[in-house]
């Protein structure tokens, strides 16, 4: 079983044999998820989903009311802005004291003055250049433990997903990936990887991931808790 259809929701089902406790999660896209212990019986499923339905649509809620009032980054001094999950202030510099229209220098991002009319698309561009290479080492890294061959990495606007598995073995992430911290980015890397495998969230894929990383619950549950907070670029 790999959904579960209780009333109004749908959850995907994902079972593990180390994990000793039933838990709703709610990804970033608002996919709803529990997560079992392997051979749970359905019955125990639906139950715990009406004892917590209450929670969920609160929840599913809270989720939409946060995305709607996410506030736009302000492109001032002293402004906070994420990378690799450490937040780094930014300051605006003279134009002649600066070749790039940003950097991040000495625990600073530095923007010059004529470029913050388009200082959003600098921080993406910023952002993509670096999430391409350290995504591409990390892939590499893991291809080679997994027993994968991507053929190649791309980074992009992928909407509400964090990575995407394409034709041809291609592996696709948001640029928003390298907004989050280390560990997590590199849950989402190896996900990916996963999918090389197994190209369907079907129980071999949560078998193969948990081989892959024993710990995939723990920082897959942190990115459903936390991952709206890379929003506000």
């Amino acid at each position: 079983m790999t959904q579960l259809a209780v009333d109004d929701l749908t959850l995907e089902v994902r079972e593990s044999s180390r994990r000793k406790t039933l838990e709703i999660t709610v990804d970033r896209d608002g996919e709803l998820v529990i997560a079992a212990p392997r051979g749970t019986d359905e019955r125990l499923l639906r139950d715990f989903v009406l004892e917590k339905r209450l929670w969920i649509y609160q929840k599913l809620a809270e989720k939409a009311e946060r995305r709607r009032r996410l506030p736009r980054k302000e492109y001032v001094n002293g402004e906070g802005f994420l990378y690799l999950g450490r937040s780094y202030r930014l300051k605006c510099v003279h134009s002649d004291t600066q070749e790039a229209p940003l950097k991040l220098i000495a625990g600073r991002f530095l923007v010059r003055e004529d470029a913050l009319p388009d200082a959003r698309n600098h921080f993406i561009r910023w952002y993509s250049a670096r999430a391409s290479n350290w995504l591409t080492t990390k892939v590499k890294e893991h291809a080679r433990r997994m027993g994968v061959e991507p053929a190649g990495v791309k980074v992009q606007d992928l909407g509400y997903r964090w990575g995407s598995c394409g034709k041809g073995n291609r592996v696709y992430f948001h640029w928003k990936t390298i907004l989050l911290p280390r560990h997590i980015a590199e849950y989402v890397v190896v996900h990916e990887l996963v999918h090389l495998h197994e190209p369907h969230h079907t129980p071999a894929f949560w078998r193969r991931l948990e081989r892959a990383m024993p710990d995939f619950d723990q920082r897959k549950s942190w990115l459903a808790r936390h991952g709206i907070e890379a929003e506000g670029v």
